[in-house]
């Protein structure tokens, strides 16, 4: 595939990294990670009045800009770049993700609007046992009459204490695997939802637990047909795994390039250190490592437009979110952990931004699976020509 940006995509990723500069600086950052939200409100009411960019792939017919995912993901890396706090992530790449691909006509035309006005949105399906499978939905669903009753517990749920609305996945009892999942949304202050967010390492990025006792459901919240709805999680997962790619990417470049204006700033042996050769080659390898992950990346951001469009490009979408995502979580961990190197002992410290970086990356690779995870994922697809479930 021969790729390169569009003019209008190339404004794009510069307006957003202009933008991000000049908002998502280090102390707006710190200032973020210590409120209660973990976002300045008033810094995402900007995004969503002046910059309108949660409504970048929602369809002009319901309001959006009806760009693509190719678009998303230039926006998404300056985003990881400047480590913006906002619930862009959560509302974009879960909640609009999963409502375009799941929900009806009907559905969309009610909660799409929504999140062009600047409502949040986010997406809750795995547990506490660390998968991000198909097992990882225990949530069970029960069919009472032309209702259904919800009860179980989310874990690592992106924006979850915050959001307007969610998007839940449940099972039905007894179900396994892939089998017996349903799809529902729901706003936030329904009866029974309740949340709260956890303590993380990496606060630039809020995530939560919800928990849903007796939450009874009218047919008008399912998200397509009841039992059957693991194909639709399926791609709405690997869309936003691929965002989360894009992140890091960002941060993985950004990651390089504060390294190296310390080394060119830090003087030791009476030159500065960027004129060590062995430094030289440690910072080369870092470039390395982001450029593979963004050649990784945004073939697939190009897949996901296919995806999205129905092509039959569409099968690849799993293949191609997998090898992103590993790609991706290792530039980002060694870039991270490089440059922390780099900085020398105050790398660490919580004077220096590259210490920022380390902990996004380490919680960024564990999100929608690890590295080891994607590639066994890939191998199965690949020689055994399924996804597993």
């Amino acid at each position: 595939m021969d790729f390169k940006f569009t003019e209008e995509q190339a404004m794009i990723r510069d307006t957003a990294e202009a933008f991000l500069a000049e908002v998502s600086t280090s102390a707006a950052v710190r200032q973020a990670m210590a409120s209660e939200s973990g976002y300045d409100p008033q810094l995402w009411q900007r995004i969503c009045e002046e910059m309108f960019w949660q409504a970048i792939h929602i369809p002009e017919d319901h309001g959006g800009m009806g760009l693509g995912y190719v678009e998303l993901v230039a926006m998404l890396e300056q985003m990881g770049r400047y480590l913006l706090c906002s619930p862009f992530y959560a509302t974009v790449c879960l909640g609009v993700n999963a409502l375009r691909v799941a929900g009806s006509e009907a559905q969309q035309a009610q909660y799409l609007p929504e999140i062009v006005a600047g409502g949040t949105a986010t997406l809750a399906y795995t547990d506490a046992s660390g998968r991000w499978d198909a097992q990882a939905v225990s949530t069970t669903c029960v069919v009472e009459g032309a209702n259904f009753t919800l009860n179980g517990r989310y874990r690592y749920v992106p924006d979850g204490h915050t959001a307007d609305l969610l998007v839940v996945a449940a099972r039905e009892p007894g179900s396994q695997g892939a089998s017996g999942i349903s799809l529902f949304v729901l706003p936030a202050d329904t009866p029974g939802v309740s949340r709260r967010w956890l303590p993380t390492m990496d606060q630039t990025r809020r995530l939560a637990e919800i928990e849903l006792n007796d939450v009874v459901l009218d047919a008008s919240a399912l998200l397509g047909e009841a039992g059957q709805a693991w194909p639709q999680l399926s791609r709405i997962i690997d869309l936003a795994t691929i965002a989360i790619a894009a992140d890091q990417v960002g941060g993985a470049q950004q990651s390089l390039d504060i390294s190296v204006a310390y080394m060119q700033e830090r003087v030791q042996f009476g030159r500065v250190i960027a004129s060590y050769q062995a430094l030289k080659h440690k910072a080369a390898d870092m470039m390395l490592k982001a450029e593979a992950g963004r050649s990784a990346l945004y073939y697939a951001a190009c897949i996901s437009d296919e995806a999205l469009a129905g092509s039959a490009l569409a099968d690849e979408l799993p293949e191609a979110a997998s090898i992103a995502k590993a790609y991706c979580s290792d530039a980002y961990f060694f870039n991270a952990g490089c440059g922390i190197q780099l900085h020398g002992g105050v790398g660490i410290t919580e004077e220096y931004d590259i210490q920022l970086y380390f902990k996004r990356a380490k919680s960024t690779e564990s999100f929608l699976g690890n590295s080891a995870w994607h590639r066994e994922r890939l191998a199965q697809q690949l020689l055994d020509g399924e996804v597993a479930a």
